[in-house]
């Protein structure tokens, strides 16, 4: 590992975590939020700016069925969430890609719609992917009720009473999406429309914003039907438990690829989030504040991660050993020595990388960004990218057997000739319509395999290189092996991105898919993740987010790590 240690020591600042450690399947399926997270950096902007919240309409029989308009007006312009809520036969509920009607489906539209587009949208935003969309709707997505507890609350709030806390806690949100689409899907608008726009800047602002708009209709829509079902007795949510509701989402193997397919945009994620470390650790001093603020924050995670309780057995072992990691963490900044001397964040980091477990060392990381915003924020509007790929066919293959020894000799060491190092397989399933992973030993598809497989790929490569003379150009190995060309293309394009790749087989046999949903749910911003296998996991988005209203009591940055209401119900 010496070779690519040094090379990436070149491109990256010191202080910053190396790929070959932070790129590993087990850290990154050990992620945690950060105040980097999409999620955290569009409540700063909302707050920043603020931006201005109206419910244009609301359009409801007594049992929450129509449709809902809810817009939010910016300095410069207006979106809107159109919302369709319909009655649907429980049995064909499904979270399920392939499900066919949803309790609720929405779209953003760029702007106020008119009638016309309302009708339009009415027409087609419930039928999903089959609908007709125009480059006006940025964002098309559904959701389904999770029906215990949204029943729970409208009953609850009906009577006059606050729902159960517990209850609350063990689900944490009212409705989960299922997909959330954007980036050009189905006819909606592309990238490229709003790019340039200053609320666009980072990662999967407009589709978050969907979603937080989404969040908010959530809780009006169950107040609405509890004061239809209590009328005179009815009361709407204490305001701490509204804020802990999130919104839920339901992320399989749709979602993996995605890391893979776009890498120079993922190293841009992972060098902001490193960039932010590094910078903070690198503070020679501290404040009384700062510690002060980081020591409420700790203990605010303590009890966040309490409450986080799964049954997925492996995450349970996890959270236990991350309880008793936070409780070291403690136990150290209870003590004055530790406190009174100098270079505290970088003693810190230093003190959870010797003494924890890989989550708890991620936690460690999320911790000490918390304190430091006006230090790390700025490197939110870095988190996104334009930049495609392409060839240099002048590269003579010399060249190219550098970059593999120098950047990719993990990737050479790893024997595919081993059965078990193969065992698994992407592709994507014609009678589902959803990615799968398969065993290609025993499964059908592997004619189908996706291109995912990038250590393989270098692999083969390195093989058929060693065969071919020195001197000639990768455009003329090319004309002879056109078969290479997106191998190539990546790897003279992820040199020059440090964190750019997945530095791990993702076709072994032991490969956890899950482990990659997490590493981009975290930096979505998503909280208590809740596996179901190693194949899918469920989140909560937003939970402890402050709604519209709230902006002004300066909670746009205290959300991290929510707590479980304190509100006494009876």
């Amino acid at each position: 590992m010496k070779n690519t240690l040094s090379k990436s020591a070149s491109v990256i600042a010191g202080n910053m975590r190396s790929p070959e450690k932070v790129m590993r399947l087990s850290r990154m399926g050990s992620s945690f939020q950060t105040r980097l997270s999409f999620m955290r950096s569009l409540t700063r902007r909302i707050s920043r700016e603020k931006w201005k919240f109206e419910k244009l309409l609301f359009d409801l029989d007594e049992n929450g069925f129509g449709t809902s308009i809810f817009v939010v007006h910016l300095p410069d312009r207006t979106y809107s969430l159109i919302v369709f809520t319909s009655d649907i036969d429980p049995d064909m509920r499904s979270d399920r890609v392939v499900a066919e009607v949803w309790d609720a489906t929405f779209n953003l539209f760029d702007g106020i719609p008119s009638e016309a587009d309302i009708k339009r949208l009415a027409d087609n935003t419930p039928k999903q992917e089959s609908g007709r969309f125009s480059p006006r709707e940025l964002v098309l997505a559904r959701a389904n009720k999770s029906l215990r507890l949204f029943e729970h609350v409208v009953n609850r709030l009906s009577e006059g009473r606050q729902p159960n806390i517990d209850l609350l806690n063990s689900v944490g949100y009212l409705m989960r999406t299922t997909a959330v689409y954007g980036s050009g899907k189905f006819g909606c608008a592309d990238r490229e429309k709003i790019y340039d726009r200053p609320e666009a800047k980072g990662a999967f602002q407009i589709e978050m914003l969907a979603v937080y708009l989404f969040r908010w209709f959530t809780i009006e829509l169950v107040q609405y039907i509890a004061g239809k079902r209590g009328e005179s007795k009815a009361v709407n949510l204490d305001p701490e438990i509204s804020s802990y509701l999130g919104v839920g989402n339901a992320t399989g193997l749709g979602m993996a690829p995605f890391l893979i397919k776009h890498p120079v945009l993922i190293h841009n994620w992972v060098s902001a989030r490193e960039t932010a470390l590094a910078r903070v650790i690198s503070l020679k001093s501290h404040t009384v504040s700062t510690i002060q603020y980081f020591r409420e924050i700790l203990a605010n995670a303590v009890e966040h991660v309490s409450d986080w309780n799964v049954e997925d057995e492996v995450q349970t072992g996890r959270i236990l050993r991350l309880r008793k990691d936070l409780q070291k963490l403690l136990s150290w900044c209870s003590k004055k020595e530790n406190l009174d001397k100098p270079e505290i964040w970088k003693r810190i980091f230093q003190y959870s990388e010797a003494n924890f477990s890989l989550e708890g060392q991620e936690i460690t990381v999320s911790l000490l960004l918390e304190p430091h915003g006006e230090l790390v924020d700025d490197l939110t509007d870095s988190m996104h990218t334009s930049l495609g790929t392409k060839i240099d066919p002048k590269m003579g293959i010399k060249g190219l057997n550098k970059l593999l020894e120098e950047y990719f000799n993990w990737a050479l060491e790893i024997d595919f000739d081993d059965r078990e190092n193969q065992r698994r397989f992407w592709y994507y399933s014609d009678e589902k319509l959803e990615p799968r992973f398969g065993d290609r030993y025993s499964d059908l598809g592997a004619e189908q395999e996706m291109p995912l497989a990038v250590a393989r790929e270098v692999y083969i490569l390195r093989k058929q290189l060693i065969n071919f003379p020195k001197d000639i150009s990768v455009g003329r190995f090319l004309l002879l092996h056109p078969e290479f060309r997106q191998i190539v293309r990546r790897i003279q394009t992820v040199v020059r991105y440090p964190y750019a790749e997945i530095r791990d087989n993702i076709i072994q046999a032991k490969t956890r898919p899950i482990d990659l949903l997490r590493f981009k749910l975290a930096f979505f911003g998503a909280s208590k993740f809740d596996p179901k296998s190693d194949l899918w996991t469920r989140i909560t988005m937003f939970q402890g987010a402050p709604h519209p209203g709230q902006f002004d009591n300066g909670q746009s940055e205290d959300w991290a790590f929510p707590l479980k209401p304190c509100t006494e119900t009876a």
